[in-house]
């Protein structure tokens, strides 16, 4: 494989699992207690991911990388708010 292809790969495979985590944390925290602004962040931090994967699938590779950790940082500020 090429070196391009492998961080096609690695920007997909990160967006997508980050995508995942992301939703499930805004489903969790969406049935506690937590206010509402929390379950938005981990939504819109996932949004941002799943837009990383399909440019990295794209091959943007380094757009994806600072998008995946933007929507990180996203989910994060969003934790804070609990």
């Amino acid at each position: 494989m090429t070196d391009a292809r492998r961080a096609r790969w690695a920007a997909v495979g990160t967006g997508a699992l980050l995508t995942c985590a992301g939703l499930g944390a805004a489903l969790l925290r969406s049935v506690g207690a937590a206010p509402a602004l929390v379950p938005a962040a981990y939504a819109l931090g996932a949004a941002v991911c799943a837009l990383a994967a399909v440019l990295g699938a794209r091959g943007r590779t380094r757009r994806a990388l600072w998008l995946l950790i933007a929507g990180v940082m996203i989910m994060a500020i969003g934790d804070q708010f609990d």
